[in-house]
């Protein structure tokens, strides 16, 4: 629920303490191109 009203990727990372943020993408069904899409414009 946070990752859809947040779109913040990073902050599930943290939250379910995943090593790897494709760990997390892959846990929230995110596609991990979209993913690192959203780091790289500093949304996560």
């Amino acid at each position: 629920m946070i990752y859809r009203k947040t779109w913040n990727i990073r902050a599930i990372h943290i939250l379910l303490g995943h090593t790897k943020i494709e760990s997390t993408a892959r846990y929230l069904g995110v596609d991990f191109e979209n993913a690192l899409l959203l780091a790289e414009r500093g949304e996560i």
